[in-house]
């Protein structure tokens, strides 16, 4: 069983909302809770390269800060400035 941790920003508050939403995703992946941190990012990405923590939940990407690393991005539905899927059509 893989061990998680909820990882909250200090400047969320409230952050009960974001703690519900996170618990809700360790029950449905069956993970060893371990904890909220409220520490800067840093931490916890340490306790990630130290081997205590396999999973860090959080409850919306964008409480992730920009410059950290390693970065992770999520590719979800394009932007205005991204490229557009190519229609089957233009393929051939």
């Amino acid at each position: 069983m893989e061990i998680a941790v909820i990882w909250i920003p200090a400047h969320i508050e409230p952050s009960e909302p974001a703690v519900t939403r996170c618990l809700s995703h360790l029950r449905r992946h069956s993970y060893r809770f371990a904890g909220i941190m409220r520490a800067p990012w840093e931490t916890v990405e340490q306790t990630m390269i130290d081997g205590e923590v396999d999973v860090v939940v959080i409850a919306d990407f964008a409480h992730l800060p920009p410059d950290r690393s390693p970065r992770i991005e999520l590719a979800s539905a394009p932007d205005g400035d991204e490229d557009r899927a190519v229609p089957d059509s233009q393929l051939n």
